[in-house]
């Protein structure tokens, strides 16, 4: 049997079995791929990567592959990336971890020579990662910045609060589909892939990168201002209908082409030209290891961590079977709004509990969640929980000065009407208003055997005339006491 087969043999099976390992986490991914608009355009990359390894075959075909121990390293790296992610409930740092994992395996089974052939392939699998979520809110504020002022410009008045704009008879939300987002995202994994089959000078791969992510920002924001431009002059149920048909089968193909069209005269790479010079690869003189212990190595280095997790996860310590909302001096629980009526979602908690207080004219509505631990499914700071579920009636206006340290949202409701509320995290003995707090301390918890209980505080009122929402919050946040003695409070077994 050939080299080649030999070690491409020992790398399939090196890549089924931590495929095998870590098979929830390549659920979640196709997951994400398969029912994502944001992340759609990940079911291309595999076939991509395919593509790029084949057009390398006559290059690869002059080198030897070898074993390489200090390829394990890579899977070392990954795995510990990999337990970072499950200790801290970032599905983020796991899927990255197990795709680093795979790009350690093909350098520990195919050596350093025939890795550097393959660097861009396996760079580009980093593309398999979902991320980019964290784009939205920004992407979302340059929308609205851009679309105030073309309105403007066109004679409609418009006005903003935060994500919302009041263009002539409608109001419109700017909402995370809308920001442009899952564009700049796809455009930015072509972006890439173009840069490097079509350019040889870093220069212009640059120049072509930097218009592939300016170019769908700008055409966001018009095509926000043409759709309300458009339902101003028609009917917001006609201009809305339209830029969904034109936004999801026209739109991306349209940015697609003008960016292509914007760096098609710069590009300076032969279609034929190799994609690398096997002769400038250096020989491996040092390093090397058996082909059998090394794919047992891949696969042991690959396995310590996800029994590492199962270890730590006996720990978690159990809550109480029910809990209760305090008693708080000088306030007396009512009944709940039903004009306004507004509650967090944790869909993945052990306890939730929600109530509202009053005294003197003040009324404020308090949710608390609990979990013994967390991780995926149930975790503080997941897509689409806490203050704002995902699809609600109530929608993000901006954030607010902190309140009492708690980290304060302003919200709104169809009415219109209003809400302030402030939020507040205990995890183990830590008070904090950070959802990156909050990982960080659960990872740390999850690595060293700390305590892994956490809780959600929400404190939140309604704008009223007469009323400082702010305020009132503030008060029954001090009347409450300390907040970590009020975790414990809740969720300490009985």
């Amino acid at each position: 049997m050939s080299a080649w087969r030999r070690h491409g043999l020992a790398l399939a099976i090196a890549t089924a079995a931590i495929l095998l390992l870590f098979g929830d986490d390549l659920s979640r991914m196709a997951t994400i791929w398969w029912t994502s608009t944001t992340f759609g355009h990940c079911l291309f990359i595999g076939p991509v990567i395919g593509w790029l390894v084949w057009q390398r075959r006559r290059e690869l075909a002059v080198l030897t592959p070898v074993g390489w121990w200090p390829g394990l390293a890579l899977v070392a790296l990954g795995g510990a990336g990999w337990l970072m992610g499950d200790a801290g409930s970032v599905g983020f740092a796991r899927q990255l971890g197990l795709v680093v994992m795979l790009q350690g395996a093909v350098l520990t089974l195919l050596g350093p020579q025939v890795t550097r052939g393959l660097a861009f392939p396996l760079g580009y699998a980093l593309f398999l990662v979902p991320f980019g979520e964290g784009l939205e809110p920004p992407l979302q504020a340059v929308t609205v910045r851009m679309a105030i002022p073309l309105l403007h410009l066109s004679g409609v008045p418009a006005t903003s609060n935060g994500v919302l704009i009041h263009a002539g008879r409608y109001w419109f939300e700017v909402a995370e589909a809308c920001s442009g987002a899952k564009f700049v995202i796809a455009l930015l994994a072509f972006g890439v892939l173009v840069a490097d089959t079509c350019f040889v000078s870093w220069r212009r791969r640059a120049a072509f990168l930097i218009g592939a992510l300016v170019v769908p920002v700008l055409a966001n924001g018009l095509r926000a201002f043409a759709t309300i431009y458009a339902a101003h002059r028609t009917s917001v149920e006609a201009a809305t209908g339209l830029d969904h048909i034109v936004y999801g089968w026209l739109f991306f193909g349209l940015v697609t082409a003008a960016v292509l069209a914007l760096g098609w005269r710069w590009f300076d790479r032969a279609p034929d030209a190799p994609a690398f010079d096997p002769a400038a690869q250096p020989p491996v003189r040092r390093g090397r290891i058996a082909l059998p212990l090394a794919t047992l190595l891949t696969v042991a280095v690959a396995g310590l961590w996800p029994a590492w997790s199962v270890g730590i996860a006996r720990h978690a310590a159990p809550v109480a079977a029910h809990i209760d909302l305090p008693v708080v001096a000088g306030w007396s629980r009512v009944p709940l709004s039903r004009t306004a009526p507004w509650q967090p979602w944790y869909p993945g908690a052990d306890h939730t509990l929600f109530g509202r207080y009053a005294r003197n004219g003040a009324a404020v509505d308090v949710a608390i969640a609990v979990f013994a631990s967390q991780g995926e499914g149930h975790k503080i700071g997941a897509f689409g929980t806490g203050v704002l579920r995902e699809e609600d009636r109530w929608v993000r206006v901006s954030g607010d000065a902190p309140i009492a340290g708690g980290a304060a949202m302003r919200i709104t409701a169809p009415g219109p009407v209003e809400r302030v509320v402030a939020t507040w995290y205990v995890v183990g003995d830590r008070v904090t208003a950070d959802e990156r707090v909050v990982k960080i301390e659960t990872m740390t918890a999850r690595l060293f055997g700390g305590r892994q209980r956490a809780v959600a505080i929400h404190l939140s009122a309604e704008a009223v005339p007469g009323r400082d929402a702010r305020a009132d919050i503030a008060a029954l946040a001090a009347a409450l006491g300390p907040l970590a003695a009020l975790g414990d409070t809740v969720a300490a077994p009985r």
